[in-house]
């Protein structure tokens, strides 16, 4: 092949004869530019990103305020009337912490002797005059002592929230609790005010060590490998100064820095990875270092740029769920990530300027894409390609299968019984459940309007009567009225527990006889308390799902079409996406609902999925399946447009991209492993849904059933109607575009050499 034919070849495939710049974007050749740019001008590049990060990391240190552990569902019946009750009973504490201490009389004895009832009522005094606590309730007064006399619970109101509860007032508590034990009593405490994050520092160091392993087995020398780190640590640290920041502004939730920081620092690791990778490589191919710098960014920095933004396009869009605890999350790991992205494509060469060729790979040792052809990855791309419809049937009935447990899936939040076993709030809600039923662990407040009411109490009564006639009611205790004895509330006691669903259908049925209330009284009901708000919340998730699916999806179709210039690849990267959704969901049904590996795992107890968890999966592994879509495919169709027919671009564009995509997995995968460690059930279940999901996506979906149906589809994988065409931008992230001026020089097109230039023809780099 003739090089002046090579470079026809080249322009053809992408550029309009007629006009070559009529409507490209020319993103590859910015970011050769960029890249080059910050290779040349290092010093200032690296001081200014030095000063930056020293910024943030000083603004978090004055500005930061504690986060939150609670979180509302604005404009839900349940978040209203709590208002009405923050509003009209402040006595209450009814929008702050909560706890119940369960006391048990010694075996044979009641808590009515002597003895027992002053130690309780030695319990609720220290309780009076512990920090925070705003109101402490008898329960020989309030009627909270079961029929045998042996158990009761003290309810305990504090007069701030979950998250705000000091250090000091928790350790009141439990020393509290120790005296009652002293006495001879069981005393076991539950509730929202010992409910803290429990993240622990061994996610991360698991998640670090990991990828330092996998970085210098694939990059072959300890400072390749140390840039990446050096450029995730950068981006997670702005990243979580940002968050720190905002908190001085608006109130952000606990979970809003952990997501930030699981995520920030699996793709902030796996952006430099690919980066540097190609660096390494262009430098083995005889590029200069900043020719190879300017190449990298330009190829692999255009996927990162592209995969990076479809991240923060999908955690961004968790805002449209109308919860603001999704919002923060989603909002705070896309700045986490968008900052990762600019660290990588302007941090990092500038940081490759400093290396040098101190990076060159010695004989090929160390470069990820050195004997590609003999390789695993060619060898595996060869083993599908030549039986391409017998590994897609097996790979996608594999997957169905693990998503059968989806079939099951119930959504709902964790209380003190999803608590290991061990704990204080297990062993309160157990006592509760045996001594009390187990509606007494999930009580109902059913907020009476009764303003417009001739009578309120006959509308109270009527109320009450109403309620005690529905199923599953064990107990509706009298209203409770305001000062101006227009709001009323009063409590119900399910017979089933908080998480049943005869609970959510009395709720409703509370609900739907407002109506028959309003008409005979003229009072209305709502229904709150945390079991209603938890209700609420799983509703309010349970309805967004199939439209955030949707909008995902939608949007994977849009980027695809854009990028790769075809109908077939968005088409099965969306396909390929659902597959690994519903087999990550399936599993998660398996383990946490229905207890499978449980104990290998560390979960202490199973029940329903966590409500917030499937949508923030969809959002992140959508953005991450992407991610491997673009590394991977992106190399394929260079091949293609280099002219290599469409099986042998698959072979040559995965045995390229194929290891450097299974290492980056690998890393996330030991990132999100890291933290199932945590105790925290919240956390454990969001980075074990990671992992698999990553696991899922990466090694089965992409790099197996991918290269499958691309070489069933041949050219057809790369077809795109005429006039769709002609709508679309071409974005070339392939670098095609660009190479006339800056690969010719180190002799190979598509992967083969090609002869010396001969004279006259254009040879210059720019």
């Amino acid at each position: 092949m003739l090089l002046s034919s090579a470079v026809a070849q080249q322009c053809a495939v992408q550029r309009p004869a007629e006009d070559p710049l009529s409507k490209e974007i020319l993103m590859a050749s910015l970011l050769y530019r960029l890249g080059r740019s910050a290779f040349q001008h290092r010093r200032p590049v690296t001081i200014a990103w030095v000063a930056f990060f020293a910024a943030m990391v000083f603004g978090a240190l004055t500005l930061a305020q504690p986060t939150v552990n609670s979180f509302t569902v604005p404009g839900t019946e349940s978040q209203q009337a709590l208002g009405v009750l923050e509003e009209d009973f402040p006595a209450l504490g009814a929008g702050g912490a909560s706890a119940r201490v369960v006391v048990q009389a010694p075996a044979g004895q009641t808590l009515t002797t002597p003895a027992n009832q002053a130690a309780v009522e030695s319990l609720m005094a220290k309780l009076k005059g512990a920090p925070q606590v705003a109101a402490v309730l008898d329960p020989f007064q309030v009627g909270a002592v079961n029929p045998t006399g042996t158990t009761a619970y003290i309810q305990v109101s504090y007069s701030v929230s979950a998250s705000n509860v000091s250090g000091d007032a928790r350790t009141a508590l439990t020393d509290i609790v120790a005296t009652g034990r002293d006495a001879g009593l069981t005393v076991e405490v539950g509730g929202t005010a010992l409910h803290t994050i429990a993240i622990g520092e061994i996610g991360e160091v698991i998640g670090v060590l990991v990828a330092a392993v996998v970085l210098v087995l694939i990059l072959g020398s300890l400072v390749a490998a140390g840039l990446p780190l050096v450029g995730a640590l950068f981006g997670i640290a702005i990243g979580l100064s940002g968050i720190g920041i905002a908190t001085h502004f608006v109130e952000l939730a606990s979970f809003t820095s952990t997501l930030a920081l699981m995520l920030g620092l699996a793709v902030a690791i796996d952006y430099s990875l690919f980066i540097v990778s190609r660096y390494r490589h262009e430098l083995a191919t005889g590029l200069d270092p900043e020719d190879a710098a300017g190449r990298a960014i330009a190829t692999a920095g255009s996927a990162v740029v592209f995969a990076g933004s479809t991240v923060v396009i999908a955690l961004a869009a968790l805002s449209v769920v109308g919860i603001p605890l999704l919002t923060q999350m989603g909002l705070g790991a896309a700045f986490t990530v968008a900052a990762s992205v600019l660290i990588a494509i302007t941090l990092l060469p500038a940081l490759l300027g400093f290396a040098g060729r101190r990076l060159h790979p010695a004989s090929g040792a160390g470069d990820p894409e050195a004997n590609a052809a003999s390789g695993f990855g060619a060898r595996w791309a060869r083993f599908i390609t030549t039986r391409p419809v017998p590994v897609v049937v097996v790979a996608v009935l594999a997957l169905l299968v693990l998503a059968t447990p989806v079939l099951d899936l119930r959504l709902g939040l964790p209380d003190d019984s999803s608590s290991p076993v061990s704990s204080t709030q297990h062993k309160a809600y157990d006592l509760l459940a045996e001594n009390f039923g187990p509606g007494v662990n999930g009580p109902l407040l059913v907020v009476l309007d009764a303003s417009k009411a001739g009578d309120p109490q006959a509308a109270a009564t009527a109320a009450t009567a109403a309620i005690g006639k529905l199923p599953d009611v064990v107990v509706v205790t009298p209203a409770m009225f305001d000062q101006a004895g227009t709001t009323g509330i009063l409590q119900v006691i399910p017979a089933s527990g908080p998480q049943s669903g005869a609970t959510e259908a009395l709720v409703g049925a509370i609900r739907a006889a407002s109506s028959g209330l309003a008409s005979s009284t003229g009072a209305t009901m709502a229904v709150t308390g945390q079991t209603a708000l938890n209700i609420d919340t799983t509703t309010r998730m349970r309805d967004a799902l199939l439209p955030y699916l949707l909008v995902v999806v939608g949007l994977a179709l849009l980027l695809l079409a854009i990028v790769f210039r075809s109908i077939l690849v968005p088409v099965k990267a969306a396909a390929g996406f659902l597959l690994s959704i519903g087999a990550t969901f399936g599993i998660l049904v398996a383990v946490f609902q229905w207890g499978w590996l449980g104990s290998v795992l560390g979960v202490a107890q199973t029940g329903p999925v966590i409500s917030l968890l499937p949508i923030i999966i969809i959002g992140i592994v959508f953005g991450l399946g992407m991610d491997y879509e673009v590394f991977l495919v992106t190399r394929m169709r260079e091949e293609h447009a280099l002219g290599a027919e469409p099986r042998a671009a698959v072979v040559t564009g995965f045995a390229h991209g194929g290891r450097v995509v299974g290492a980056a997995a690998i890393i996330m995968i030991g990132v999100f492993g890291g933290f199932v460690l945590t105790p925290d059930p919240t956390i454990k279940s969001i980075a074990f849904a990671l992992a698999a999901a990553v696991f899922l996506d990466a090694f089965v979906v992409r790099m197996t059933i991918v290269p499958a149906v691309m070489s069933i589809a041949g050219k057809a994988a790369w077809w795109l109607p005429g006039w769709l065409d002609r709508l679309l931008p071409t974005m070339d992230v392939e670098g095609v575009g660009m190479r006339p001026t800056v690969e010719i020089d180190a002799g190979t097109v598509a992967g083969q050499l090609v002869p010396e230039p001969v004279a006259g023809e254009k040879t210059d780099r720019r």
